[in-house]
């Protein structure tokens, strides 16, 4: 016969309080050295619950430690969790660099530096209203002739200026339609500040200096990347 843990354990407690014909009948069951082995569980698993402490694991990080470190990290973006973790020595808080990395994760904040390194995108997103964006794309008239049209889209307000439409985009050609580009921009009250273009060779070199007299710096696009200058909308092509 098995006899369950609470079983045991009440086996194992109590035999000296029980009657004699009882203990009797009990011996009948369980032999007596099983009930003396269960007592001595019982009472080394007593004594080890009482000597186990109470807080398991690490202690929790003081809340004044994670205000400052996350106040360290928004006010220097370029610093790591390594570097957070050095100024936090200097200061004499003594933590470990992998509690700075927790509660930077925690916080939601990336505690690589490289958070800080601008992408193409938080550029574009950042100097929304200082950037156009220059492309040439082919269409074909009603009468089947194949022309191709410069186009500037504002990146802010996805203003799209057509610069002109030529079946022969001539270096003179181009110049003449960005000086067209930088007098109307000037009249309009336009801070463009960036042009961007691809590395098309209907391009002039010439066309850089005309945009940068008027104040606007040519961004050239990398090589074979032409989503990094895909902004020409879809429908002007057809």
């Amino acid at each position: 016969m098995r006899f369950a843990p609470a079983a045991r354990a009440l086996l194992a407690a109590l035999p000296h309080r029980l009657p004699r014909d009882l203990l009797r009948q009990i011996r009948l069951l369980v032999r007596p050295e099983t009930v003396r082995r269960w007592h001595r569980d019982l009472i080394a698993g007593r004594h080890a619950r009482i000597s186990r402490p109470k807080c398991a694991g690490r202690p929790p990080t003081l809340r004044s430690i994670r205000v400052l470190v996350l106040r360290l990290a928004r006010e220097n973006s370029s610093w790591g969790y390594r570097r957070i973790h050095g100024e936090l020595l200097v200061l004499g808080v003594n933590v470990a660099p992998s509690t700075v990395w927790e509660i930077l994760k925690d916080a939601g904040i990336d505690p690589a530096p490289e958070r800080t390194s601008d992408s193409w995108s938080a550029f574009l997103c950042s100097q929304a209203e200082a950037i156009l964006a220059a492309d040439f794309f082919e269409t074909v008239t009603l009468t089947g002739v194949r022309l191709h049209v410069l186009a500037v889209i504002e990146h802010a307000s996805r203003r799209i200026r057509i610069l002109g439409a030529t079946a022969h985009p001539t270096a003179d050609w181009v110049k003449q339609a960005m000086r067209n580009l930088a007098m109307d921009l000037q009249d309009a009250g336009c801070r463009a500040r960036f042009l961007i273009r691809d590395r098309d060779g209907k391009h002039p070199a010439m066309l850089d200096a005309i945009l940068a007299e008027a104040g606007i710096e040519v961004v050239l696009t990398g090589v074979r990347t032409p989503r990094m200058n895909a902004i020409t909308p879809p429908e002007l092509r057809g």
